[in-house]
């Protein structure tokens, strides 16, 4: 005879119960995006993006492409900043018009946010069995309000997608030795010089085939620029590269870097340049050391999000849509707390002082630091102690979060990194 089938066990009023609540806040959640459909245009006017494409046209028109200039109210001059390559990227968007264009750098930032998110919560998902849906609707929210995304859609940056080629290749292809690991870090830092410290990491962590890979990506792709434009090429890496001038004050509020806190105490005079180097090369020295013990100890996630700060602390200018690494520091606060063993006394202070750290982070980040002061266009100088912490919040939070981020001697799939040291 056949065996009975046995009917699944009916969910219980609490499991319903709970299930329906989850379902009720997610279409909630999800709900409350799209007023932020409505977001781009209305803070920035997408000011970036009309640069670049005014630029491209300019360049289109056969003009030298660092010729050109836009003059502005507060900052005197702007300029086109981005290395050839970027140029050649932004190019073909100025075929199309303008609210083309605005329409889809926004949905694939919007698209890079989901994504990314994902990739940077499922691991929690899994590994404290939190609701998948609820929880990666919640946190794509999160981010969506957070200052550096907000900035990020409403200049018109391009800082998402730099985020997508580094997380793609540091959380996946890295750590799974794949033929592609080092490409999309290579293609980010040929894009923007930012990125470029990840290769930096990439070496410390002795992952000598990705490193090799990045650096050689990145060749190629400004040696293909050089190709199409090699005048501009030429002077962009021999003398606007060395003109920090053209990217704006560096004492601004906006510009949340060590050179930018120094700058706000010796403003309208330019900080110690020795003074600067010696900060620099102590806190890239400490947080690349930091990075490589957890990029070791398999914490890829980890590694990456102190590099990531590290960088926008020794960047000479670093504007607050920069600085997308406060999230992932969230992520990693977050699984610390919820790793930490509330039966004992040790792990019920761990789990406070990370969950503060991780609920007080999100606050800051989403309050942000230029939305309520017209961009940190002022020229007040640092005077004092609460003009300090006023004006340099994400600088010490970066330095705070360098400093505590947790780091395990031991970690997850730690086996992993033998496979991309080659």
């Amino acid at each position: 005879m056949p065996a009975e089938s046995v009917a699944p066990p009916a969910p219980t009023g609490e499991d319903a119960g709970s299930r329906r609540i989850r379902r009720v806040v997610a279409v909630v959640a999800l709900a409350a995006v799209v007023p932020a459909l409505y977001l781009p245009g209305r803070v920035h006017d997408f000011f970036d993006l009309k640069i670049y494409m005014r630029a491209m046209d300019w360049w289109a028109s056969g003009q030298p492409l660092y010729d050109y200039v836009q003059p502005d109210r507060v900052q005197g001059e702007l300029y086109f900043t981005y290395p050839p390559f970027a140029a050649l990227l932004l190019r073909p968007f100025a075929l199309l018009p303008l609210g083309v264009t605005e329409l889809i750098f926004t949905g694939l930032t919007l698209l890079g946010v989901v994504v990314t998110t994902r990739w940077l919560l499922l691991p929690l998902v899994e590994r404290h069995g939190l609701p998948r849906v609820f929880t990666v609707t919640v946190a794509v929210l999160l981010v969506l309000a957070v200052e550096s995304t907000r900035e990020t859609i409403t200049f018109g940056q391009i800082n998402m997608l730099l985020v997508v080629l580094i997380l793609a290749d540091l959380l996946f292809a890295v750590p799974r030795g794949s033929r592609w690991a080092g490409v999309g870090v290579g293609l980010a830092a040929a894009l923007k010089l930012f990125p470029g410290i990840f290769i930096v990491y990439l070496l410390a962590t002795r992952r000598w085939r990705a490193a090799a890979v990045a650096s050689g990506t990145a060749a190629l792709a400004t040696l293909l620029a050089a190709a199409v434009a090699p005048r501009d090429s030429w002077r962009f890496w021999t003398h606007e590269l060395w003109s920090t001038e053209r990217v704006g004050r560096t004492d601004y509020t906006g510009n949340q870097s060590l050179f930018g806190l120094l700058s706000r105490f010796t403003a309208p005079e330019r900080p110690n340049q020795l003074l600067w180097l010696l900060l620099v090369a102590v806190v890239a020295g400490y947080g690349l050391w930091r990075a490589t013990r957890a990029a070791r100890a398999g914490e890829h996630l980890t590694g990456l999000t102190l590099t990531g700060l590290v960088a926008a602390l020794v960047s000479p200018i670093t504007w607050t849509h920069h600085i997308y690494w406060f999230v992932p520091a969230v992520v990693v606060l977050v699984d610390a707390a919820l790793s930490a063993d509330p039966g004992t006394t040790e792990g019920r202070r761990r789990r406070w002082w990370y969950g503060a750290l991780a609920v007080g982070t999100t606050l800051l980040i989403t309050y942000g630091v230029v939305t309520f002061q017209d961009w940190g266009v002022s020229p007040v100088r640092t005077d004092s102690p609460l003009d300090f912490v006023v004006r340099n919040p994400y600088v010490l939070l970066s330095l705070l979060l360098l400093a505590v981020l947790p780091v395990r001697t031991t970690g997850r799939n730690s086996h992993q990194m033998d496979r991309s040291r080659e």
